[in-house]
């Protein structure tokens, strides 16, 4: 760590915010890493999760480090990091491990699109980007709700079953099935939304995925590419409606599943596309 980000007598010379905050930052998850890079503060990364993909560059220029669940604590603590961010409870194990080497560690938990807004206001303010990171957020909060209000035009809103994973079937968390609502569509199991756990949105019967009659289907199988064939063969399924009209699409990952810009933006936007494509088609 630099003199200058441990001596207070720096920071009471220092001209803006540059100097505050954690000046050498470990993501464990994709979402900070993206964010610090649109917030152009990605010089202060040091390590990276294995599973980032956006910003591509990110890939190049930071050394990976840690998986979801595991994380390579040794290289991380030989890193000098002064704050290691990340995501959820499922985390937990990690930053104990952390925080017994004496290493500060921020662990967010943002589960609708709400908190994800607020994860990264936090964050921004952390590196002294508050002024810019509301300015991003907010041209996000304009465009969502356009998408809402466009989506509000629709005679019929068509019933979206989105699958994290399919055996056994994971219906979408909370914030997939509000940019789900936000785009135009309907959650086939908004009850489910709420749970954070994946073990918690299990559907075990799929019988009652056919029951619901979805007219899209929209797969994320979490680092898995969506086989839309899988579901096509499946038992039972051929008079589901989005079987029959052929609405079975793959939503990466790495837009959808990850709790920060890529859903606001990306992933929202192709559910919004592919709904009003169905509206078209059935109006």
């Amino acid at each position: 760590m630099t003199d200058q980000a441990t001596d207070w007598r720096a920071l009471a010379n220092a001209e803006g915010a540059a100097l505050y905050g954690p000046q050498r930052i470990v993501c464990l998850t994709e979402e900070p890493t993206e964010w610090l890079y649109l917030l152009g503060e990605e010089r202060r990364i040091v390590g990276i999760s294995g599973y980032t993909v956006r910003p591509p560059r990110a890939r190049e220029e930071k050394p990976k480090v840690s998986a979801f669940l595991s994380a390579k604590i040794d290289k991380i603590v030989a890193l000098e990091p002064d704050c290691v961010i990340g995501f959820s409870d499922l985390q937990a194990d990690i930053a104990s491990q952390l925080v017994k080497k004496g290493i500060q560690v921020t662990i967010f938990n943002q589960r609708s699109v709400a908190e994800i807004f607020s994860m990264m206001y936090q964050l921004a303010a952390m590196v002294g980007q508050e002024v810019r990171g509301r300015a991003l957020m907010q041209g996000m909060q304009r465009r969502l709700l356009e998408i809402e209000r466009a989506a509000s035009s629709l005679k019929r809103r068509p019933r979206v079953f989105f699958e994290e994973w399919y055996d056994p079937h994971i219906s979408a968390i909370a914030w997939v099935s509000e940019l789900i609502g936000i785009a135009g569509g309907d959650d086939c199991f908004p009850e489910l939304a709420s749970q954070a756990m994946g073990k918690d949105r299990i559907i075990a019967d799929g019988g009652e995925i056919v029951r619901r009659n979805p007219d899209i289907i929209l797969g994320s199988w979490c680092g898995r590419k969506f086989r839309p064939d899988h579901v096509v063969g499946r038992a039972g399924w051929e008079n589901v409606n989005a079987v029959k009209n052929r609405q079975l699409f793959e939503i990466k990952s790495a837009e959808i599943l990850q709790p920060g810009p890529a859903a606001l933006t990306d992933g929202v936007e192709q559910i919004h596309r592919l709904v009003m494509q169905w509206s078209k088609a059935h109006a």
